[in-house]
């Protein structure tokens, strides 16, 4: 499995692709004045889900956030509640 972050200006996608296609996409707004991140939507497809797919991407937005010194809010449904049982986002995590 390997990610791609496609930014394009203050907005991207990531992308998680196995070794033939695509296997999700999460989408984020960055903030840069605000330090903030915000992630748009978690999309895992039909056929990889119910495998962690999901939580990957959001792990990487994560990753990608604390990289560059940002905030998180998730305002996808997915990865508000993902975030909500992480133990160690506390530093970062924008809930409201």
């Amino acid at each position: 499995m390997k990610f791609e972050n496609n930014k394009s200006g203050n907005g991207g996608v990531l992308t998680l692709n196995n070794e033939i296609k695509e296997v999700g996409r999460l989408t984020y707004t960055i903030f840069p004045e605000d330090n903030k991140l915000i992630i748009s939507f978690v999309l895992v497809h039909p056929e990889f889900e119910g495998r962690g797919m999901g939580k990957f991407l959001v792990e990487e937005a994560i990753r990608f956030a604390r990289e560059n010194k940002w905030k998180v809010y998730p305002h996808c449904s997915y990865a508000r509640s993902v975030m909500m049982r992480m133990s160690d986002v506390d530093d970062i995590f924008l809930k409201n």
